[in-house]
């Protein structure tokens, strides 16, 4: 059984060798997202040596595009897919934005994985402290 669910985007034009770029940026997440959280972050933190940070115009631009090419990034389930390839896709442009995994502050429980850039949720509708942290992979210089 399947409910019904808002996506969250606002669909535009992508260029064909964009779209190709962002679809194996896409697939490259989605295989990601199946690993465990140790995992994950040990080889996001290998991606994110000796790469600026992320400002966050080309943050948002990162997930905006990965939203608009992907569906199942674009759902509201599909935070941690969404957050992988924003950041990947960051990553193959030359710089990294901060990824984070949390947990909702007031129950009921509820997880999330989200990108962050000059210290401020990219593209989330959610305040600042909706979330608490749990941990981050954050760009390391060297």
């Amino acid at each position: 059984m399947s409910a019904p669910e808002a996506v969250r985007y606002q669909p535009r034009s992508v260029p064909l060798p964009r779209r190709i770029v962002v679809r194996l940026v896409v697939l490259a997440a989605r295989l990601l997202a199946t690993r465990s959280p140790r995992r994950i972050r040990g080889v996001l933190g290998w991606l994110s040596r000796g790469v600026p940070p992320a400002s966050f115009e080309q943050a948002i631009t990162a997930r905006r595009t990965v939203v608009a090419v992907s569906l199942a990034c674009a759902g509201l389930k599909g935070c941690v897919v969404r957050s992988l390839a924003t950041a990947l896709l960051c990553r193959s442009r030359g710089q990294w934005p901060v990824w984070c995994v949390g947990a909702r502050r007031v129950p009921p429980f509820d997880a999330h994985a989200w990108v962050e850039a000059e210290g401020a949720m990219v593209d989330e509708p959610y305040p600042p402290d909706y979330y608490r942290v749990f941990f981050t992979v954050p760009p390391h210089r060297g």
